[in-house]
């Protein structure tokens, strides 16, 4: 059923924008700046203090946005973000405690894998859907492209790197359902209250992106 939750909500985008918030006042704006871009989903990073209020407001006041927790690295973590009422999780890695705490909960969990060796026993666990993190650092888009003829059942949402200029090169890649990206809503735009240039970025990456797939 996670599974099925994840395909969903990966689905709602062919970006995700991959966000810092350093105070939750902001979160409201942001998604806002987003909606009206055409993004509807939205992963803000664990990396401030204001992270799980940003993710509690914009899942109470927001709900047609879909925004999940990332840099999700213990159960701590999960547990907070899923208090928190995040749709889902998103972790550069995976360890055995993490997996075994995702199971408690509804919540879908995207975990982080590299290797072959790390998809395979991921999908041997039950996961269709991974992160692939770091991307270009990783191979970029010849190793998933290299993944792609063994391991045809998975699909990855690439993230690290990504940007306006790549990003459509990803998404023709078969084993690709989305990509995330942090230039949509820099952290500097986002300090800046640069609303308008978020918006404009993520009309931008969507309009270029919808035109590039349907050719």
């Amino acid at each position: 059923m996670e599974q099925e939750s994840l395909s969903k909500y990966l689905s709602l985008s062919p970006v995700i924008p991959v966000v810092e918030i350093d105070d939750s006042r902001k979160s409201l704006p942001l998604v806002n700046a987003l909606i009206q871009g055409g993004i509807k989903i939205i992963e803000i990073t664990l990396r401030t203090e204001s992270a799980l209020e940003s993710i509690a407001t914009i899942s109470q006041k927001v709900p047609s946005m879909c925004v999940g927790a990332g840099t999700v690295t213990d159960v701590t973590r999960l547990q907070n973000s899923v208090a928190a009422g995040a749709h889902f999780l998103v972790s550069p890695g995976a360890t055995k405690s993490l997996i075994d705490g995702s199971r408690y909960h509804d919540t879908p969990l995207l975990p982080g894998a590299v290797t072959p060796s790390e998809v395979m026993s991921l999908y041997q666990q039950g996961f269709r859907f991974l992160k692939f993190f770091p991307a270009e650092a990783a191979g970029g888009q010849k190793m998933l492209r290299s993944i792609a003829a063994p391991l045809p059942e998975i699909k990855f949402c690439p993230t690290g790197g990504i940007n306006q200029n790549n990003i459509q090169e990803y998404l023709t890649i078969k084993n690709v359902i989305c990509a995330g990206s942090s230039w949509v809503a820099e952290s500097d735009l986002i300090k800046n209250n640069n609303w308008s240039e978020i918006t404009r970025r993520a009309r931008e990456i969507s309009s270029s992106i919808n035109r590039n797939l349907s050719g």
